[in-house]
């Protein structure tokens, strides 16, 4: 079930492109960890959102607990971040966060709201493995450290 504002067609595009994409770039895995983070993170974020109540910046209105969005749009925004900070496509990320933010701005939904808190997970998420990546020294094996050397043949 998409989320009110997306049509079906829009989320079932969502999900074959961004779950693909991740799907090819980072493995089966890892793109299902990402995706599951984001998505609990919005969803953990409504709950404590509605709990705090309005009063706060970061608060909900009781409403918002009426509001059924089961949409992937959380694990999307939230995959679509990931992988750009893995292969260094860093105008296209900004370019998510900028959209995102922009939406919330302009449009303060429930919906938008997740998918900034699935924003936040996933950059603390990548900014705890950078760190473990230089206290052990190197760098994760990306698309720029892979090499592909032909067999030698006798």
């Amino acid at each position: 079930m998409p989320a009110l504002d997306l049509p079906v067609w829009g989320a079932l595009a969502q999900v074959l492109l961004v779950f693909g994409i991740a799907e090819i770039c980072l493995g089966r895995w890892r793109t299902l960890a990402v995706a599951y983070l984001a998505t609990l993170a919005g969803t953990l974020y409504a709950r404590v959102g509605i709990a705090i109540g309005p009063d706060s910046p970061f608060g909900l209105p009781a409403s918002d607990a009426l509001v059924v969005d089961t949409g992937p749009s959380a694990a999307v925004v939230g995959l679509a971040v990931y992988v750009c900070r893995r292969y260094r496509a860093r105008w296209t990320g900004g370019l998510v966060v900028l959209a995102m933010v922009v939406e919330v701005v302009i449009k303060p939904n429930l919906a938008g709201k997740e998918h900034l808190a699935a924003i936040a997970a996933v950059l603390v998420l990548i900014a705890v493995l950078a760190r473990r990546e230089r206290r052990q020294g190197g760098a994760e094996p990306g698309p720029e450290t892979r090499s592909w050397k032909p067999p030698i043949r006798s």
